[in-house]
């Protein structure tokens, strides 16, 4: 079943972002692809590197070949290599070899940005994008591609055709070090970027990682755009992308620790809104059932049906749109959406490098205390308010698609008032292991919308940390707040 394979298609120099591989994994029908990348670590000899397999759809591989691929290489006796097949991946264009298990055996460097740009010109209006930057009332942006595989495509796309000065994209050139820095997009790795916006000279802003599926939106003076409210802005004004009146909108979704911004936007507009597990394959499969055209998470990552993975250019290509429609700044669009919607206060605590055993009996302490009858009911208060525990759970998801049930997916804490808090522990590598910590609480008093998160959420992070005893059972009180 090797032998079927003859030709490899690969990116100009090696590099082609993550969303860019599934949009020509796609466009020519291949049976797979194999991405080599450090997503959104440190990258370098020190750093790290991994090694994706995505499926003929174009998305991640679900766990069923995942498990296989482990199977498989578990019973593996040999394997061939071919050192002499030299190939230049500076020159565009077709190569075949002579191999013997292979005859003809093709490989073929494409232009790294062609399909994926050809792609995006049918998704949005890019006369009304050049307009927008290079017009005679064009604003200011400044994207930074933090030396990951971005670079060339901001700079053929926004600068080169859409129009917007050379300079106003910076850190285009990838660096398989990532410059020595760590190319995730937010308001830690990215705060170069943050206070260059907070001088005022640019409109709009936003950060890209490794490789090329998350942005971070800022607005003028460093304005910051919740990553669970840009879904959900680009949700309420999804028509000032041509791509989605043509296709419609057959849904929305999130995954489960991001806020519940998503959901009052699908509900004033009547649309099917899906809770799943962090993880894209679980967006994957309900898009390719034709239910779901919109998703976003968290931790950066926003996407729609036109490929299977998230996306950071399209992201900050919708949001562009938006601002051409709506002519206003991203600071009134996003106040407007709050007046409009209400706001989901949000925020994330990672407690990082936490020793494994410690993080695990914090985990197990805490569903001891969830599970316990007497807890339903409960009340807790912090400052001036008090807050009733109504369910409590490990989260699970049944796929609507397949029927695939997930199980252990975070434990969550859900207030009468629908105030969530979420604990996921994730990875037990070498530096140990990471507990998330996240908060949404809604609010809709006109009031209150536009304080401080920290301020406003400080009495549910206070009743997270005694229920957790998370402090006490692992020594750490100095979290990283991501969001």
């Amino acid at each position: 079943y090797t032998a079927s394979i003859g030709r490899l298609v690969i990116g100009q120099n090696g590099i082609m972002s993550t969303p860019a591989v599934s949009c020509v994994i796609r466009k020519i029908k291949a049976i797979g692809g194999i991405i080599l990348t450090a997503s959104h670590n440190p990258g370098g000899p020190n750093g790290d590197f991994g090694i994706k397999f995505n499926i003929s759809s174009g998305g991640p591989a679900p766990e069923g070949i995942t498990d296989k691929i482990f199977q498989i290489s578990k019973s593996l006796q040999e394997y061939h290599i071919c050192p002499e097949l030299k190939v230049d991946l500076s020159i565009i264009g077709k190569q075949t070899f002579e191999v013997d298990t292979f005859k003809p055996f093709t490989v073929e460097i494409v232009d790294s940005v062609e399909s994926y740009a050809e792609m995006l010109r049918g998704i949005f209006d890019f006369a009304a994008l050049k307009e927008l930057l290079s017009g005679p009332n064009h604003i200011n942006v400044r994207l930074d591609a933090m030396h990951g595989v971005v670079g060339p495509y901001v700079k053929k796309i926004v600068c080169e055709e859409l129009g917007s000065p050379a300079n106003s994209a910076v850190n285009c050139v990838p660096s398989e070090d990532f410059g020595g820095h760590h190319p995730d997009p937010n308001l830690i790795y990215a705060a170069d970027l943050v206070n260059t916006m907070k001088g005022g000279e640019y409109d709009f802003g936003a950060a890209f990682d490794g490789d090329g599926d998350r942005n971070m939106v800022l607005g003028k003076h460093g304005f910051f755009v919740n990553p669970s409210d840009s879904v959900a802005v680009i949700g309420a004004n999804i028509t000032s992308i041509p791509y989605f009146q043509k296709t419609g909108v057959k849904g929305l979704a999130r995954s489960m620790p991001t806020s519940g911004a998503l959901d009052n936007v699908a509900k004033a507009l009547k649309m099917p809104l899906y809770e799943t597990p962090t993880g894209w394959k679980f967006f994957g499969n309900l898009m390719d059932a034709g239910k779901l055209s919109l998703c976003g998470e968290e931790s950066f990552g926003t996407g729609s049906d036109h490929i299977r993975e998230k996306d950071g250019l399209w992201a900050v290509l919708a949001w562009l749109s938006i601002l051409a429609t709506r002519k206003q700044s991203v600071e009134d669009i996003m106040k407007d959406h709050w007046q409009k919607f209400g706001r989901n206060f949000f925020t994330r605590y990672d407690y990082e490098e936490v020793d494994s055993d410690a993080a695990n009996k914090m985990i197990d302490h805490l569903q001891t205390t969830m599970s316990d009858k007497a807890f339903l009911g409960q009340k807790f208060s912090s400052e001036d308010k008090t807050y009733q525990v109504e369910k409590a759970d490990n989260f699970e998801y049944t796929d609507p698609v397949d029927g695939s049930v997930s199980k252990g997916q975070g434990l969550r804490i859900i207030f009468s008032d629908g105030s969530r808090i979420i604990f996921r522990l994730s990875g037990t590598g070498s530096a140990g292991a990471t507990i998330r910590l996240y908060i949404d609480s809604y609010e809709k008093d006109p009031q209150k919308i536009y304080q401080d998160p920290q301020v406003m959420l400080a009495p549910l992070v206070d009743i997270a940390l005694r229920i957790s005893q998370l402090q006490e059972k692992t020594g750490r009180t100095a979290p990283t707040v991501i969001t």
